[in-house]
């Protein structure tokens, strides 16, 4: 995962590196190699803005900085590299997202969970996964099937529902979306349950039915985390898509999905600059357990090991 993203600090730290012959950098060496970063940023799907911005973040943060001639060089350009990345992130939240929850839960219960985002991005099966994880941990849950709108959707939600051994809630098709989560929340509430999970429908985001619609159900369900899920593989489209929900309903923090199958990475970046949310997990597989926590620190460190 994230090749091209590695490849392109790599690439940026080994070219400094082997051009040290003074105790600091020259500026035109640091104007070189800020247009060479920045375009293999670009290349690994960071969107040109970002790109340009972590580019001068990282070559302010070189500059005047102080690298043996001899010893381990690379080190100490790697080192700034992250710094770089920790100050530029810095009003980024960095979310424990399984902590958080069970945290909301000894407050409260039920804690509900509302999932935003297109059809096909992984929001039916992220909603799996991450009950999955709660149910290792002894939690139970009961699912909305508040996607009332399209073709087989409740059937969708009823197979992985079936396999976890998990409730849904259901209305007909059609019906009030609004109204399925309001009785899912109250069914947790009687029944005791731990935690509701919400499904929504996902049509093109220009559908500004689709997003009144969203709107209201996030009204009535006044749910404790919203979370948009995103597909990694559309890159700056997916980050469009959020930034049209985020007019209509509250994002809280993002799950990215398909990250298996993008060597690219650059859109992480991006998410994390442009939305200013946490991402709580990337999706890594189609089974239970493919769901990786996200550690903004840990994963800038990755970039440059």
């Amino acid at each position: 995962m994230f090749d091209k993203l590695r490849d392109a600090f790599r690439s940026f730290t080994n070219s400094i590196a082997a051009s040290i012959t003074t105790a600091e950098l020259s500026e035109s060496k640091l104007s070189e190699v800020r247009d060479d970063l920045f375009m293999r940023l670009v290349e690994a799907d960071v969107a040109v803005d970002v790109a340009d911005v972590i580019s001068d973040s990282v070559i302010n943060q070189l500059r005047g900085l102080k690298v043996p001639r001899f010893g381990d060089k690379e080190s100490v350009i790697k080192n700034a590299i992250v710094e770089a990345l920790d100050k530029l992130f810095s009003d980024v939240p960095n979310v424990d997202f399984m902590s958080e929850v069970i945290k909301m839960h000894n407050a409260k219960k039920p804690v509900v969970l509302l999932f935003l985002g297109p059809n096909g991005y992984g929001k039916t099966t992220t909603i799996a996964k991450i009950t999955h994880q709660l149910m290792k941990g002894g939690y139970t849950a009961v699912w909305a099937a508040a996607d009332t709108y399209r073709a087989g959707a409740i059937e969708q939600l009823e197979g992985h529902a079936s396999r976890l051994n998990v409730r849904v809630i259901k209305h007909d098709y059609g019906s009030d979306p609004a109204a399925v989560a309001y009785d899912a929340i109250n069914h947790a509430r009687v029944r005791g349950i731990d935690f509701v999970m919400i499904d929504t429908a996902g049509r093109m985001h220009t559908d500004i039915n689709l997003m009144n619609e969203l709107s209201k159900v996030q009204r009535v369900s006044k749910p404790d985390v919203s979370i948009f899920v995103a597909d990694a593989l559309l890159g700056n489209e997916a980050l469009d898509i959020a930034k049209y929900y985020s007019k209509y309903v509250r994002i809280d923090g993002l799950v990215v999905t398909k990250v298996d199958a993008y060597p690219k990475g650059g859109a992480i970046l991006t998410f994390l600059y442009e939305l200013k949310k946490p991402i709580y997990f990337l999706g890594v597989g189609q089974g239970y357990d493919d769901l990786r926590p996200f550690n903004k620190a840990e994963f800038f460190r990755t970039l440059i090991a």
